[in-house]
């Protein structure tokens, strides 16, 4: 007698149907074009998780440098990183830029910390 596997190939291919729901045309009702498809959004979602960090990280820097420069003109991030470290300061960048946005005074505060621990 032999094994028949309709419904555990119709539970795959409603599964890849599933994921596909919302693309264009055949993408997203025809499980060959589908399955293609699935695919290659897995493989850009993969991808972009680390771009989504990436580009967290150059947000931040920015918000950074910005709110640095707007607290002392003179003052660059990198010079202002340099200070941190030098003024044994371990605070994230991810906290920092937090810190420019909704505390501006603190942010100041720290400004003010690293730009003391720079040489004249």
């Amino acid at each position: 007698m032999r094994v028949k596997g309709g419904t555990v190939t119709h539970a795959r291919h409603r599964k890849v149907v599933k994921a596909a729901k919302g693309y264009y045309g055949a993408r997203g009702t025809n499980f060959r074009t589908a399955t293609q498809a699935v695919d290659k959004a897995n493989q850009y979602a993969t991808r972009d998780r680390k771009n989504r960090k990436r580009n967290f990280r150059a947000l931040w820097i920015q918000r950074i440098n910005a709110a640095v420069r707007g607290h002392d003109a003179a003052l660059t991030y990198s010079r202002f990183i340099n200070g941190l470290a030098l003024a044994g300061i371990e605070v994230d960048r991810k906290v920092l830029a937090d810190l420019a946005v909704h505390e501006p005074d603190a942010f100041g505060a720290i400004v003010d910390r690293a730009k003391a621990a720079l040489p004249a």
